[in-house]
């Protein structure tokens, strides 16, 4: 593609030097540089792109893309955004693979992989060949990669829409993520359905507060361009008003409590299965799903809203959504023969930890132990709230490190104990060896109880000062359970 055609597609961008060129890549990294292609120099929350534009001519890029007037050394397009260009001349680039795709984007501070998995789910129990991008793994009809960024960076997202049309997808399912709309990654997709979970506290470290947080989300429905295009909104969050009043597209709301095109109604819930009535314009259908918890039954409506909004066939679609017995990470069940219940949660917020364990005091344990840290170089301000909740929540509460990352876990496990003050009398521990943590709460557990981990789920490695390792708590507490049970079958 000609130069001067790929800068045609930002507004405001003008093409220096010769406009004839070819390019047939777009990177913002210099070190993938070379012949034929178009490097945008973007400024970074650490570093500037264009620090590295020599770098990138080294390695063969044909022109520079950037917001800073031109450099001699080759064409140059000097842009009014460096990001909305690099998603724009990917774009065009790679032939608008997303406008080939029918788009579907999640987003919310929790909820959003299970909703994601779900409506993926349904998508395919209809007969579509679809991808799904999000925290946990990225899949392109049946081939599986390693979750890198929840939402990719706009370059690698749109060579990921380019691989799906090559494998025949028809949707693309995908978690957007707050800094993804704030950072322009998704500028210039337009998604049929936008679905929005909720909006608790969480990456105020990036955002500064919540105003600016739900700024970030509502951006998701000023895409909505299409015009089959639908919103669906959690009826019982206080920011849905403000995002039907914002959205392009007409608004479908679901709620548990509320009044809402998507109910559910006489909820029951057990350790074996979930089970309720779905009131929707469709219809009233029965479902139980092996999914746990009045929050996954939230998730359960969003996705069956948003699959409605898709036109699927109603049987195909609760046919896909009670296939699932889980999501990776997301209240993941671990079992090895012991008489108590271990589950793993990426609960990383209050709120979110607050609905876990909500959730598992419903199914009645004996006792509840809940193993629990905070992210280093994160928000700080949401450490006291997740120790105040669990606290109040749990039997036994043991304060641990998850990714301490360049700050000293001791003073995080502090930062987290301030708010455990006014708890209800739980059972407290500290314990700055994660394994160590874990192997306490299972060496502790009795037959009845229940044993929380929370806060890393998925995830398969742990962020120390200096270096990452291996890490996965549903391994480790495996590995716990195997020598608890060798060590009382010596016995």
């Amino acid at each position: 593609m000609r130069l001067d055609a790929v800068a045609a597609r930002l507004p405001g961008s003008v093409v220096h030097g010769d406009g004839g060129v070819g390019v047939t890549e777009v990177t913002y990294d210099s070190r993938r540089a070379g012949p034929g292609t178009l490097f945008v120099a973007v400024r970074g929350l650490d570093t500037d792109g264009n620090q590295f534009v020599d770098a990138a001519r080294r390695k063969g890029a044909t022109a520079v893309a950037s917001e800073n007037p031109p450099q001699p050394g080759g064409p140059w397009i000097q842009v009014p955004d460096a990001r909305r260009a690099l998603a724009a001349f990917s774009a065009a680039v790679l032939g608008d693979p997303a406008s080939r795709l029918t788009l579907v984007g999640v987003t919310g501070t929790n909820g959003k992989t299970t909703t994601s998995y779900l409506v993926d789910a349904a998508l395919r129990a209809a007969g579509h060949t679809a991808g799904l991008l999000g925290t946990v793994q990225y899949r392109i009809g049946d081939r599986l990669s390693e979750a890198v960024r929840t939402t990719p960076e706009a370059s690698d997202l749109q060579q990921l829409f380019r691989e799906m049309v090559v494998a025949s997808c028809t949707h693309a399912v995908l978690e957007v993520s707050s800094h993804s709309l704030a950072l322009d990654r998704v500028y210039g997709c337009a998604f049929k359905v936008g679905v929005f979970t909720n909006l608790t506290r969480d990456h105020l470290d990036f955002h500064g507060d919540m105003d600016r947080y739900f700024e970030a989300k509502r951006r998701l429905f000023d895409t909505l361009m299409r015009p089959d295009g639908r919103a669906i909104l959690n009826a019982e969050d206080d920011r849905t008003p403000a995002l039907a009043a914002a959205s392009r597209a007409p608004v479908w709301t679901y709620a548990l409590d509320r009044p809402a095109d998507f109910q559910a109604e006489d909820i029951s819930l057990s350790l074996e299965a979930t089970r309720f009535r779905l009131r929707s314009p469709q219809g009233v259908f029965p479902v139980e799903t092996p999914l746990l918890g009045r929050f996954n039954v939230q998730n359960l409506l969003a996705a069956f809203a948003a699959s409605m909004a898709l036109d699927l066939d109603p049987a195909d679609v609760l046919k896909g959504l009670t296939s699932i017995a889980g999501v990776p990470g997301r209240l993941e069940r671990v079992h090895a023969g012991q008489p108590f219940t271990v589950v793993v949660d990426y609960a990383h917020t209050d709120d979110a930890l607050k609905k876990v364990l909500e959730t598992v005091r419903q199914l009645k344990p004996k006792r509840l132990i809940t193993v629990f840290g905070c992210g280093g170089d994160r928000d700080r301000s949401k450490r006291p709230l997740m120790g105040a909740v669990a606290s109040r929540l749990s039997d036994v509460v043991i304060v641990t490190s998850d990714n301490p990352r360049s700050e000293p876990p001791e003073a995080i496990l502090e930062e987290i104990q301030k708010g455990m003050n006014g708890g209800r009398g739980a059972e407290r521990h500290a314990i700055v060896d994660r394994r160590d943590a874990i192997a306490r709460a299972l060496e502790l557990a009795q037959p009845g109880d229940a044993v929380v981990i929370a806060g890393k789920g998925h995830e398969t490695y742990q962020q120390l000062r200096d270096r990452t390792i291996p890490f996965d708590d549903r391994q480790v507490a495996r590995d716990v359970l195997s020598r608890l049970a060798s060590r009382a079958g010596k016995r």
